[in-house]
């Protein structure tokens, strides 16, 4: 596996950094956040999972010694119980919105920065395997505009060892790709050029296409894997409004001090794919039952100004 093209977040005024990002499909821009603002962010994450026995008595939290005793992951109720509590961090939420982290956002989008509603937060247990992501495209599952891009950092230095992403290098200019046999992309037939990976560390941020093939490795330290994928586009290109149910909000936002970043998006002129008709229509028609609803949860989502477009 070759060694990732990366540059210092210093550089990216005199690098022709989208011609290469246009080529390979991705980036790895070092140091572009403050080490000691990722740090705050991740003591508060490692709190939650500390508080619920999942870290290795007698060492220091903050090295996230993982207890093997509590190997858990999705979607099993005490994991998702668990992920719930670190998704209401208002701080977790303040992080996507860092200022280094949208002005880098906006060298490759321009200033119609809509970042995604809904992060991943990753929270791995070493030496597991069966919960580790399969080989994808983040296109599957967002949908929308494929001129979509991932922001992947971690809160603490991560080896190849600690489970760091690894990605497939042009795959991104091959569409959409599944195997027919499993319905989904894998590593025997995913088309592109080499892979190529390596260590990220806190601060660092690994961007990339939603049509770019990659997958993490396995976590085989000691330690979890503490990190988060943040989805960005131009909000003048399609958005999926499906990215934006699933979670509760109202709860998430129940304690935050802050209303700065609370259902931000429904302030931005949204170009919705289903359209507010085409919600209004399928939340009266679609099938199964299920659909409807959720179509219905989406219509609440947003202002009736939009609604009207």
């Amino acid at each position: 596996m070759r060694p990732f093209r990366a540059i210092h977040a210093k550089e990216l005024h005199s690098y022709p950094f989208k011609e290469d990002f246009s080529s390979l499909g991705y980036l790895l821009v070092r140091e572009v956040i403050p080490r000691s603002d990722v740090a705050r962010v991740c003591a508060e994450i490692v709190d939650v999972i500390d508080a619920r026995g999942w870290l290795l008595p007698g060492h220091n939290p903050l090295d996230c010694m993982a207890n093997p005793g509590a190997t858990c992951g999705h979607p099993e109720p005490v994991f998702c119980n668990v992920l719930e509590q670190v998704l209401k961090l208002e701080s977790l939420h303040a992080f996507v919105h860092h200022p280094a982290l949208r002005r880098l956002m906006e060298q490759f989008v321009g200033p119609r920065v809509l970042v995604h509603p809904k992060f991943v937060m990753r929270v791995v247990f070493p030496n597991c395997e069966r919960i580790r992501h399969r080989i994808h495209q983040d296109h599957e599952s967002v949908k929308g505009d494929p001129e979509c891009f991932t922001a992947w950092t971690p809160f603490q230095d991560c080896s190849v060892e600690r489970g760091a992403l690894q990605l497939m290098e042009a795959s991104h200019h091959f569409g959409l790709q599944r195997d027919p046999a499993v319905g989904h992309v894998t590593r025997a037939m995913a088309r592109g050029g080499d892979w190529v990976g390596g260590q990220i560390n806190a601060g660092d941020v690994l961007l990339f296409h939603s049509l770019t093939v990659h997958e993490p490795t396995l976590n085989i330290t000691n330690q979890f894997r503490l990190s988060i994928d943040c989805r960005f586009q131009d909000y003048e290109r399609d958005f999926n409004p499906g990215n934006v149910v699933g979670w509760d909000w109202p709860s998430l936002y129940a304690k935050w001090r802050s209303d700065e970043f609370q259902y931000y998006w429904r302030r931005l002129p949204l170009r919705l794919k289903p359209s507010p008709r085409e919600l209004a229509v399928l939340s009266e028609t679609a099938d199964p039952a299920e659909m409807r609803a959720r179509y219905a949860r989406i219509l609440e989502l947003f202002e009736p100004e939009m609604m009207q477009k």
